[in-house]
């Protein structure tokens, strides 16, 4: 499993991950994230039509470790959770930037992406 940041991928200093196409954003958890929590056993996402705030609480992520907050790095309205997390939440651990993303959000204030940070400023914070 590769700690590499993906190009095109912005990040929230909370660790939350941000893909954005077409006006969706798919969000996830870093690598540096699932490293940290260690196994993950458990994620609890939000409702498909829930509205999100940015930066605030939308999702759990359980480990063997601890429970976590999972906060939206962006505002919309959830459009689509990743339902192999509920029977594979090892998923986050084993690809946290691919079959590990947990939802997608359509985006209502798309000006938050600026607020995100670019993979190398990611790195640089986190001490890569």
């Amino acid at each position: 499993m590769s700690n590499q940041i993906p190009a095109g991928v912005l990040h929230a200093k909370t660790h939350e991950w941000v893909r954005v196409r077409e006006g969706v954003a798919t969000v996830g958890i870093s690598h540096h994230a699932q490293h940290e929590l260690t196994d993950v056993v458990f994620v609890e996402l939000p409702a498909v039509g829930r509205v999100l705030q940015a930066g605030a609480p939308c999702a759990v992520v359980e480990s063997v470790k601890t429970a976590s907050d999972i906060y939206s790095p962006v505002s919309g309205e959830v459009t689509a959770v990743n339902q192999k997390l509920t029977q594979h939440p090892e998923l986050v651990n084993s690809d946290p930037y691919g079959e590990g993303w947990f939802f997608e959000v359509k985006l209502s204030q798309p000006a938050e992406l600026n607020g995100l940070l670019q993979p190398a400023e990611y790195a640089r914070a986190i001490g890569n």
